[in-house]
């Protein structure tokens, strides 16, 4: 029998040295804010639907676009910083099954912002990041997208 897959987004929310991570419900472990894409809907409106349902906040992605296309039957829409095949476990009635997810990245529009959240969630730096154990306060893959982040964002080759 073929592993279950579904499609998910997901935002790492940067702010200067700092990323923003809540505390998953279900992982126990802190992740970047994101979720399932609903039917007939974009990863890109999935990615702001779930930045609105768990921390409050508006964003604007980072782009890395080489390429616009703005015609009647095809436009661009952002691409992903990253893809990940998840390995999920079963948790209560769900079966364990695959998530596709699709990373972005962005910043939030407005710094002034109050986070809102029915999660714990807070601003990590990078070095706080760094300092968290993998596998048990944080997937160990999390912390290696965050580092890579911090590395690319560093040599200025992710933009808004």
């Amino acid at each position: 029998m073929k592993t279950e897959k579904h499609f998910t987004a997901s935002v790492y929310i940067l702010k200067e040295e700092s990323v923003l991570l809540l505390m998953h419900p279900k992982f126990k472990k802190w992740l970047p804010p994101g979720g399932h894409i609903e039917p007939n809907e974009t990863p890109i409106e999935a990615a702001r639907r779930e930045i609105m349902e768990e921390t409050g906040l508006e964003i604007e992605f980072f782009s890395d676009e080489h390429l616009q296309i703005n015609r009647p039957n095809a436009q661009s829409f952002y691409r992903p910083f990253l893809c990940l095949l998840e390995e999920v476990p079963p948790f209560k009635d769900q079966p364990a099954h695959q998530h596709i997810d699709l990373i972005y990245l962005a910043v939030p529009l407005s710094l002034e912002s109050p986070l809102v959240s029915p999660f714990p969630i807070r601003w990590f730096t990078f070095d706080e990041v760094e300092k968290l154990e993998g596998d048990v306060a944080i997937f160990e893959e999390t912390k290696q997208v965050i580092a890579s982040i911090r590395s690319t964002t560093k040599k200025g080759q992710c933009r808004k």
